[in-house]
């Protein structure tokens, strides 16, 4: 967490601001605490969206939509004010390394441990379409390795901001190393298939440390997503034929979430331990 600087805001909505966790493209997050003491992430959209017109209309129905979400593998919405000045969301604050550091710093998740990624991510992802949401963001660095399991983080206002991108700006949201092909030609009517793809692209990272595709620059690594073949080097042999699977080129021939779940769920899966924070802490790093 970075201290706040002197532009950031020390108060939004209830909340108090004690940092900064991170800065993207579509807004930048504070850790936040309640007079109660409870921690929240805190949301704080980008000014560049406020000044469209249809954007608070957009942004009001998908945190709706994104209060619906529920599921133990996702970070709730615990408030929002998007009439604000600068509108804003708050979820629960999950403790824990993203995916993309616990990698980075450690290495790729051993097979058992990539197995619970893979679950934890199946039923968020089942948990955020029956709210009739496509996350259109899923990648490492959205994905927190919790004590109790993985947990997805940043699907509020995905779709809200996406599409006045697309539409506003002709600019693509979302890191292309984990865009489905669909979503890396510009398309925003997106299904529940693009994040399917996302998930095997995530999969690939977890299991064996590197993204799927390629390229020396973002149309190269689009174009590659298209038309070449993932790199599945180093990824588990039990775990490649649903991770492939999940990388079809077509949306339609990519598996639905219920049957990656139940091979994820299948017969010698290896939950995480459930002694002590420290040893499933070291459990998700591969230490002893």
């Amino acid at each position: 967490m970075k201290p706040l600087s002197v532009h950031d805001p020390r108060q939004i909505g209830p909340f108090t601001l004690l940092g900064q966790l991170g800065r993207g493209g579509m807004g930048t997050v504070f850790l936040g605490r309640l007079p109660s003491g409870r921690l929240a992430a805190i949301k704080l959209v980008n000014p560049e969206f406020i000044a469209d017109t249809n954007f608070r209309e957009r942004f009001t129905r998908e945190v709706d939509a994104a209060r619906a979400v529920g599921g133990f593998f996702n970070a709730p919405i615990v408030d929002a004010d998007p009439r604000a000045a600068t509108p804003w969301l708050a979820t629960a604050y999950i403790e824990g390394p993203t995916l993309q550091e616990a990698v980075s710093h450690s290495g790729p998740l051993s097979p058992e441990a990539a197995t619970t990624v893979l679950l934890g991510l199946s039923e968020a992802l089942i948990a955020i379409h029956h709210a009739r949401l496509v996350h259109r963001d899923l990648k490492p660095s959205n994905i927190i390795l919790a004590l109790d399991g993985p947990r997805v983080i940043d699907f509020g206002i995905a779709h809200a901001v996406d599409n006045l991108r697309i539409t506003n700006y002709g600019t693509l949201i979302g890191t292309p190393e984990y865009m489905s092909p669909e979503q890396a030609r510009g398309e925003t009517d997106l299904a529940s298939a693009s994040d399917v793809f996302a998930l095997g692209a995530v999969m690939v990272f977890a299991s064996a440390g590197h993204p799927p595709f390629y390229g020396g620059h973002q149309f190269a690594l689009i174009n590659n997503i298209a038309s070449t073949a993932p790199d599945l080097d180093g990824v588990p042999h039990a775990l490649a034929p649903i991770v492939a699977a999940c990388l079809e080129k077509v949306p339609a021939q990519r598996p639905r979430l219920a049957t990656v779940l139940s091979f994820a769920a299948g017969p010698g899966q290896t939950p995480p331990p459930a002694s002590t924070p420290v040893d499933r802490a070291r459990w998700w790093l591969r230490q002893s």
